[in-house]
């Protein structure tokens, strides 16, 4: 089985990426962007009989810090 995990940072919590991003796009002429959050994503093979409380062990102890991330996991066909 697949699994995709998206992890971002938690709103209210400073992201210089995507400041930077955000600062680019308008050196470069584009207007309207409000906001730019960087984030990344997780592509996990696993074994099919893989347990969810395994998964979110996962993600809590080493995928995500849980103090200023949040993540969403998903599982592809």
């Amino acid at each position: 089985m697949k699994l995709r995990i998206q992890i971002s940072r938690k709103p209210g919590v400073l992201d210089p990426e995507g400041r930077a991003v955000h600062h680019a796009l308008e050196g470069l002429g584009f207007s309207g962007i409000q906001d730019v959050r960087i984030g990344r994503m997780v592509e996990l093979q696993v074994a099919d009989d893989i347990s969810d409380a395994a998964i979110e062990d996962m993600c809590r102890k080493l995928l995500a810090n849980t103090v200023i991330e949040n993540y969403r996991v998903e599982k592809v066909a």
